[in-house]
């Protein structure tokens, strides 16, 4: 364990980055390939049957959030 330098310990903690930081990069490419599809999808004259889902769902939930603060306030404590 006496051969375990400081430079070993530098090189360990420059490749662990380095690996984290690739992985960073490719997860973030990815995130953004989805987020080109789901704006190309917004954009198409004729929406895929998910994306049509998605937005009833998504404008349901603010739909029932606008609604709670209006049941809320009609509470007298």
């Amino acid at each position: 364990m006496s051969d375990f330098s400081g430079y070993a310990l530098l090189g360990l903690c420059i490749g662990f980055l380095w690996g984290i930081g690739c992985s960073l990069a490719i997860l973030y490419s990815i995130y953004l390939g989805g987020y080109r599809k789901a704006v190309r999808d917004s954009l198409a004259p004729e929406k895929p049957r998910r994306f049509v889902e998605v937005l009833k769902k998504i404008q349901a939930k603010q739909i029932c959030d606008a609604e709670r603060p209006l049941k809320g306030a009609t509470r007298v404590p």
